[in-house]
């Protein structure tokens, strides 16, 4: 099925994580076609492919997973302080990233590894993923709360 380029069917297990509907799918699709068309010239060998298809499908799941997180950062923060404007926040998680945070960077492969957890069945994984993407969430809300004072 992957080899004679049918990606929709490929993608059909992926539908089962959170987040990720046929509209995504059709997207990331649509991905692919627009980087396959551009590498018309290049030769194109099984990995390559498999490393072009998997990595837009790898992503998308971590952006939306991620995003989603990262809205619960900003429902934490508000809990705790109302006086930060959510363009402060941006503005501060905007430093996070370009510094490379470690707090960032983990939590953003936890969320990931969360998200195959609990799609896949993973209970064990999924409850320890919890735990640590809690704690990471807490931390990222600290630093941005931080900066505030």
């Amino acid at each position: 099925m992957f080899l004679e380029g049918k990606y929709l069917k490929f993608f059909s297990p992926f539908k089962k994580i959170k987040g990720m509907d046929e509209n995504y799918l059709k997207e990331i699709y649509q991905e692919i076609q627009i980087k396959l068309t551009a590498m018309h010239d290049t030769k194109v060998d099984s990995l390559i492919l498999y490393t072009v298809v998997v990595s837009s499908l790898i992503s998308r799941i971590r952006d939306i997973q991620f995003n989603e997180t990262l809205e619960e950062i900003s429902r934490r923060i508000k809990k705790k302080s109302n006086k930060l404007s959510y363009n402060h926040m941006q503005i501060v998680l905007d430093k996070l990233y370009m510094e490379n945070n470690k707090y960032v960077s983990i939590l953003y492969n936890i969320v990931y590894l969360d998200a195959l957890a609990e799609s896949f069945n993973f209970k064990k994984v999924a409850r320890i993923c919890k735990i640590q993407k809690g704690k990471y969430m807490n931390k990222i809300a600290d630093l941005i709360l931080s900066s505030y004072s």
